[in-house]
Parts: C-alpha cells; sequence; structure tokens
C-alpha cells in the first residue's frame, strides 16, 4: 500500500533531551543502523539497548520523565489555593476572564481529595468558576461546572444557589425552582433560608407566568448534561467499530454499516481490500457507487492531539475547548471539552461521590431523583467496554506531554493490542501482526536513529507506567521502531475550521484507522475524507465504477500544487513517485499553474515556466502503458497547448519559455523580475485587509499590480506560494479590499474573476469553488442582491457532494447566509 493521507511532521517545536542523545550514538552504531533493513533492526534494536543502557545521559532522561516530582501540573494544594486566590482577586476587580484562566490552572493541580475549611478544594473552583462564567453570560457552562461541583459535595449549598441563578436567567425555570428547593433544605443558616425561601417565591411565580416553559420536555436541561455540543456527540466514541475489529489480521473485505442519524443516506456500502502490482495494498469498490455516497465510517483504532493545540482542543474528541473544559483528575495534563469525553480517555471521572443517599431522607421523591439526575449523571460511565487511552500515561509523570506525538501514539497502539488481546506475555507477536505498510528502509539516518532511541525510552516508560515486567529486548526494540515507521506513513491528520466562519483547515491530531489507512493516494482523488469529533468520514466525489480504486489525496492535489511540487512532496514523506491518474497524463492545471502569456497579442498559448517544462517532457518520456501515444484531453488543452501534440519528437523541443500552442519565445527573466516588482504592493494590501486598516493608495497600487500580473501570466495562472501573489490570490484580495469600501459591484467583479480561475484548475465541484462561492454570497447579500439564493445553492451542492448531511454542521455560516438570502426574495 502507499502511505496514507496528510502526514504530519515528525519534527516538534521543542526538542527533549533524547534528540541530544543524535550526537552520541557511536559511528559504528551509526553506520549499522544507516544501512539496516527491517530484517536487520532485531541486530540494531539490541546494539542501542545496550549503547544506552550504560549511557548516564540516557538514565537521567529516563529518571526525568518518569519521576512524577517533575511533573507538569504536579498535584499540589497549596499551589492549587495559591491560584485561587490570584483569582478571587481578579474576580472582585472585575478581571473575569484572568479568573477563570486562575480557577482553570488550580483545578489542573489541584488533589481531588483535598479539603479546605471543610470543603473539598476541586468543588470550590468549580463553583467560582462557574460564578465568573455567569458573570460573562456564559450560563450553560455555569450549569456544567455547578455540576462538576455537585458531584464531589452533593450537600453544597452554594452550587445549588448558583445553579439556580443560572437556570432562572436561561428561562428553565423547573429546573430552578428544584434547585432552589434543595438549596433551602440544605441550607443550616435562618437568614439564608429566608433569602432562598424569597427568591423561591419569587421564582415559583415566574414559573406560573411562563407555565408553557414547563410543557416542553426538559430539553434544556439535556442541553446542560455534562457532554461537548461541538461537531459531534463525543460518547459515540465508545463503539469501537471496524478499526478494532481490523487492525490485527485485517480483513479482505470490509462491509461498513453507515451511521446516517435518520438521513436518506443508504444503509450500507461495500468496500474490499485488494492488492495492486503499483501500489500494493488498497481499497477498492465492490460494486458500483454513486456521486455524493458516504462509503466509509470509522473510529480511530488510536489517536493523539498535536502538541501545540493540547491548550487549545479537546485531548479526546479534538473539538475546540469551551470555557469550562475540564482537566484529568488524576495527572492535569490532558484537557477536555466535557466530563464525558475525559472519562472516556482515561476511564475515571471527577470526583463521583455516591453518598448523596445519606441525604434522602429529608427530601420528597422528586428532589432525590433530581439531586440522583445531576451529582450521579457519570456515575457509570467509567464502567463502558472501552479502551482508556490515557490511563496508561495517567500516573504524574510527563513523558507523555514530552515525547513527540507519534511516540506516544505508538505506545497506545501497543497497550492497546495488549490489553484487547491479553496477551501481556507476548508483545512482540502483537506488534507483528499490525498489517500495515511502512517505509522505514527509505529514511535518512537521522530518522532511524530517532526511532530507535526513542522505542528504547517508551519501553522503559511503559515498564513504570503500565507493566513492571514489559520486555525490554531487541525484539521488542525492532517491533516498536517498525510500529513508529508504520505511523509515519499510514497516521492521518485530523483536521478542524479555524472557526466557524472559516474555510481554513488546521491539523489538530494525529490516528491510525485501521481500515481508513489502506485507502490509497491520487493527486486528482475520487474520495474525501473528513471527520466529526475523532470519527473518519469518506465520501465519493464522482461516479465510482464496481472493481475502481478508491483514492484519496493525502495533501497536495492537481490544481493547488504544481506536478514537481506534488512528486517531491510525496517521495520526500512517503517514499514513492507519484504516478496517478494525475500526475501520469497531460492536464490542464499543470501546464497553466505557474504559466506564463504568450508575447503575441491573440495566442492564448502557454509559455511554460522551468518546473513546467521538465513536467512536460517528463510525460511526455514516461506515458502510462494504457495510452503510449499522448492526446490532448479535452478542448481547453488544445487551446493552451495544441503545438505539443502536432510536433514529432517533441520532447526534444520542449524548453523553458517557449509557447506551446505557437512556439514563440518569452524572456522567462525579464518575467520573473516584473512579477517581483508586484510583491510589496500585493502583500500590502493583503496586510492593510487582514488588520482592516485599509488605505486608497494601497489598493491602486494593487490594481496596478493586478493590470501587471495580467499582462504577464497567463489568465489562468495561480500562484500556490502565500508571498507571492499571482492573478487569483490576488483577485482574492482585492474582492475583499473592494467590499470594505463598500465598492460592492467592482468586489462582486474581481470574485467572480477569481471563480472563473478556480473553475479552470479544478473543474466546477471541486470544494475550492464552494468556498469562494461563499464569498461571492457574501457581497451579493450586502448589495442585497437576491440571486445569492442562487449561488448559496450551488455552494450547498458542492459542500453536500463532499460533506452530505454533515454540511451544515460543519459550515454553519451557510444555512445563515441562507436565511438571509430568502428574505431578501421575500
Amino acid at each position: 500500500m502507499e502511505k496514507a493521507f496528510d502526514q504530519l511532521p515528525y519534527k516538534v517545536a521543542h526538542k527533549t533531551s533524547l534528540d541530544m542523545l543524535l550526537f552520541m550514538v557511536p559511528p559504528a552504531l551509526q553506520g549499522q543502523i544507516k544501512d539496516s533493513t527491517e530484517d536487520d533492526l532485531v541486530s540494531t534494536g539490541s546494539a542501542m539497548l545496550a549503547f544506552l543502557r550504560r549511557l548516564p545521559e540516557f538514565k537521567h532522561s529516563i529518571k526525568n520523565f518518569i519521576d512524577p516530582e517533575r511533573a507538569f501540573y504536579k498535584k499540589n494544594k497549596k499551589s492549587a489555593l495559591d491560584l485561587k486566590k490570584s483569582g478571587n482577586d481578579c474576580f472582585s476587580r472585575g478581571a473575569y476572564p484572568k479568573a477563570l484562566s486562575l480557577y482553570s490552572q488550580a483545578l489542573r493541580v489541584a488533589p481531588s481529595s483535598a479539603e479546605d475549611g471543610g470543603k473539598n478544594v476541586v468543588a470550590m473552583l468549580y463553583l467560582n468558576r462557574a460564578v465568573v462564567l455567569y458573570n460573562m453570560g456564559l450560563l450553560v457552562e455555569c450549569v456544567r461546572d455547578c455540576n462538576r461541583a455537585l458531584a464531589i459535595s452533593p450537600t453544597y449549598v452554594k452550587a445549588w444557589y448558583r445553579r439556580a441563578k443560572a437556570n432562572a436567567s436561561l428561562e428553565n425555570y423547573g429546573d430552578a425552582v428544584r434547585d432552589l428547593q434543595v438549596a433551602m433544605i440544605m441550607e443550616q443558616s435562618l437568614d439564608e433560608k429566608r433569602k432562598i425561601e424569597n427568591e423561591l417565591k419569587s421564582l415559583s411565580q415566574q414559573q406560573k407566568d411562563t407555565r408553557s416553559s414547563l410543557d416542553r420536555p426538559d430539553e434544556n436541561n439535556m442541553a446542560m448534561q455534562d457532554h461537548s455540543s461541538h461537531e459531534a456527540e463525543p460518547m459515540s466514541c465508545q463503539t469501537d467499530s471496524l478499526s478494532a475489529k481490523t487492525i490485527f489480521g485485517i480483513d479482505q473485505q470490509f462491509e461498513t454499516w453507515i451511521r446516517s442519524s435518520g438521513t436518506d443516506e443508504p444503509h450500507q456500502i461495500k468496500i474490499e481490500c485488494v492488492s495492486t502490482p503499483n501500489k500494493g495494498k488498497g481499497m477498492a469498490a465492490v460494486s458500483e457507487i454513486p456521486k455524493a455516497s458516504l462509503i466509509h465510517t470509522e473510529e480511530p483504532y488510536a489517536a493523539i492531539i498535536l502538541k501545540e493545540y493540547r491548550e487549545t482542543h479537546c485531548h479526546f474528541c479534538f473539538n475546540e475547548l469551551p470555557a469550562d473544559m475540564v482537566p484529568c483528575s488524576c495527572c492535569g495534563g490532558p484537557l477536555y471539552c466535557s466530563q464525558q469525553c475525559q472519562i472516556q480517555a482515561g476511564g475515571q471521572a471527577t470526583g463521583i461521590n455516591s453518598n448523596s443517599c445519606a441525604i434522602d431522607e429529608t427530601l420528597s421523591d422528586e428532589l432525590k431523583k433530581h439531586i440522583a439526575d445531576i451529582t450521579l449523571a457519570n456515575a457509570s460511565a467509567s464502567d463502558i467496554h472501552h479502551f482508556f487511552e490515557h490511563r496508561h500515561e495517567c500516573h504524574g509523570v510527563h513523558w507523555p506531554a514530552v515525547f513527540p506525538p507519534d511516540v506516544v501514539l505508538a505506545g497506545r497502539i501497543l497497550v492497546k493490542s495488549t490489553e484487547k488481546k491479553g496477551h501481556h506475555s507476548n508483545v512482540s507477536k502483537l506488534i507483528g501482526t499490525v498489517g500495515l505498510s511502512h517505509n522505514y528502509e527509505e529514511l535518512p539516518l537521522e530518522r532511524k536513529l530517532e526511532f530507535h532511541i526513542y522505542s528504547v525510552a517508551m519501553i522503559y516508560c511503559l515498564q513504570n507506567s503500565y507493566w513492571s515486567e514489559f520486555p525490554n529486548n531487541g525484539e521488542i526494540v525492532a517491533k516498536f521502531v517498525t510500529l513508529l515507521s508504520m505511523i509515519s506513513t499510514n497516521s492521518m491528520a485530523i483536521v478542524r475550521m479555524t472557526s466557524p466562519e472559516s474555510v481554513e483547515q488546521v491539523k489538530v491530531g494525529q490516528a491510525i484507522y485501521s481500515a481508513g489507512s489502506l485507502f490509497n493516494h491520487s493527486c486528482q482523488p475520487n474520495i474525501h475524507a473528513y471527520f466529526l469529533s475523532r470519527t473518519l468520514y469518506v465520501r465519493s466525489t464522482e461516479y465510482v465504477a464496481a472493481g475502481c480504486p478508491l483514492e484519496m489525496s493525502y495533501g497536495p492535489q492537481v490544481g493547488e500544487w504544481l506536478w514537481v511540487s506534488r512528486i517531491e512532496f510525496l517521495k520526500d514523506k512517503y517514499a514513492f513517485v507519484c504516478r496517478c491518474r494525475g500526475c501520469a497524463e497531460i492536464n490542464l492545471p499543470d501546464l497553466v499553474l505557474s504559466a506564463f502569456r504568450c508575447v503575441k497579442p491573440n495566442c492564448f498559448g502557454v509559455v511554460l515556466a522551468k518546473g513546467t517544462a521538465f513536467y512536460t517532457k517528463f510525460i511526455i518520456d514516461h506515458p502510462p502503458s494504457s495510452e503510449p501515444h499522448m492526446q490532448p484531453k479535452d478542448e481547453e488543452i488544445h487551446k493552451v497547448a495544441g503545438h505539443l501534440f502536432e510536433l514529432t519528437g517533441c520532447s526534444d523541443q520542449i524548453k523553458p519559455g517557449s509557447c506551446l500552442r505557437c512556439g514563440s519565445g518569452l524572456d522567462l527573466d525579464t518575467s520573473y523580475a516584473t512579477i517581483e516588482e508586484t510583491g510589496p504592493w500585493s502583500k500590502r494590501l493583503e496586510y492593510e485587509v487582514f488588520h482592516k486598516e485599509l488605505e486608497t493608495d494601497t489598493l491602486s497600487d494593487a490594481l496596478r499590480a493586478l493590470d501587471v500580473l495580467r499582462s504577464t501570466l497567463h489568465p489562468y495562472n495561480k500562484a500556490i506560494a502565500q508571498v507571492r501573489f499571482r492573478l487569483q490570490g490576488l483577485e482574492d484580495t482585492i474582492a475583499h479590499a473592494f467590499s470594505m469600501f463598500g465598492e460592492f459591484e467592482l468586489a462582486l467583479e474581481h470574485c467572480k474573476a477569481s471563480i472563473e480561475i478556480l473553475e479552470k484548475l479544478y473543474g466546477p465541484d471541486h470544494i475550492a469553488i464552494g468556498h469562494e462561492l461563499l464569498k461571492l454570497a457574501s457581497i451579493q447579500l450586502a448589495m442585497g442582491d437576491p440571486s445569492a439564493v442562487e449561488i448559496l445553492d450551488r455552494a450547498e451542492a458542492i459542500f453536500s457532494l463532499y460533506y452530505g448531511c454533515h454540511a451544515n454542521t460543519i459550515f454553519p455560516h451557510l444555512q445563515c447566509h441562507k436565511i438571509q438570502a430568502r428574505e431578501l426574495v421575500q
């Protein structure tokens, strides 16, 4: 199989002490590892293990990694109380965001059993944070924090009172009344009882006045329950689905049952694992697959968050953290969007208290049930039959936070396989049955050394944190190195939108999907992968005939990257030379992406840049076996490169600066210099648009730059480097700039020009077109133009092609635009 999907960089921002050991490896051992193959790994693993065992620096590093006293978030009552006091001071001054941060920091270091003044410190911190959230208007988050405080201390009167205040503000009067009733019964002070009683009377009157709100199901209360309400329900991760079944002994045919949540999508689509002579294992369609079909869903076999998103995204579901994030109750390191995600990752909830029955005799049955619903909501969650991926890392040590993500991911895969198979005595056999490809032999020396050193270190850490009898020998090191190599070539990047209004994606996590990792690459893919929570979804973006391969993009695509850049990237990251349909045939985007305009006024031919000339010569000289004689595939290619197919032995005559339609020459050096001169203008425009400080002179200069680009570059040219704006990128920026000045007609013109270029590069239904259509519709809405309805309908159709019924979840602003557009029509 080829290497799967979008490989994340192995290098990390912060080096560990283990990275320094690279320079201490003896030259002889370096030479042995440099030339090693998979068959040599037992020998090289034994040699590295023997070397590191004798090395004082290695012993010191391991001691630091497994020492609880050096943990980043060491549990410490005094530290928690100091942070709490600082938070109280900020709250008193009205500095609510700072107070919120300080209380959250205190929660990470507060021991779960610590008390202060007879009250549980963690419960107090949750309540203090709830008060801050209430004052910030984050009422749902406030209720959730009150729930957490009450789960620890069910008789915490202030938490019941604050919960009532938040529920009343949410107009959830039924819960608010019950909260106050519980608080009044539990309150010992007569003065406070009278205060609560008066509030209860007032609230009861409000409840009577809005009786209709009580007729609804407890939908508001359901929203308060401690779960994530982001892109998908995190608890869906408790179903282990295909991945756990297949990673150890991969089935030859996968039947993917579509969990469509009541949609009209097909219930079952069959795909199968096949072997191909050029790409090894891959996935193919068993029968015809219609366009826009959901063909596969899968939970990860193992997943890990990337270091740069550890403080901003949930460590389990990878959604953005809410204001009331939940730290791991044991080690404080990982952060979760909800207590359910925390339980799913670590198997232990925060201070679930089963002593609420001590107060049952004084309460009515209704209030008993109310208390139980809140304080015991997650009491049985830890009984879920589920692998808790963080549990073996959660012992107050900091190696999970220091090691590179793929090393920690390898540890999770190993521990999960051991737990599921129950064969602690034969770990090497378990690793050997993963069944995924790797490219160890093609790795550079530095990477091979890193894999060996971290494999030995990980084994020592697992001996300390997981199983003291964990084997430590050359065979295990060899298997761990192989596992790291498999991860580097088969892991998939879990991505998120940077914001609900944005179309930009960022890689926040890294995961192994046992079936998903078998999809091969194409620079012109016929399937699209995306994620909700940590669940992988795969859809067909075009009709796929029975038996045809199902291929996704590992990153580069035709129209986005130049052919040379795609080839170099895939060879460097995945050690194969791509010969997909997008790389083995002449195609329009690769001809025009960096092309110049012909010097002849009426010629529409492309003038080759240096990289394009090499690409064209290579394709002509190395045609796919099914097409020994290259012919233009469509009219557009003939329009810009007709001369190419009319020449005999044309490969030798293809040169940079030569027009592919008429053969005219162009001085490339002069053309490159002209383009460089426009760079500062377009950069300044982008900067001022981003910071919303646009000046009219900047816009005028950018328009002159655009005229220069139009006279120099081919009309279909598009730059891929952000620092060098070409026609499409500048058109888009200028459209935004005109919108800022209220010049919507001109903005509309430039936005349409941008779309026209992208349609030539990608085709009419590419996801990039959908993003541009949203921009166009935004301008039309600002103009009060009802034709925005048609544009939004087209954008929605494109997004549905790639995301199906999840399009509105991933692009929530699309529906907002549609509502606004329909109002214009009415």
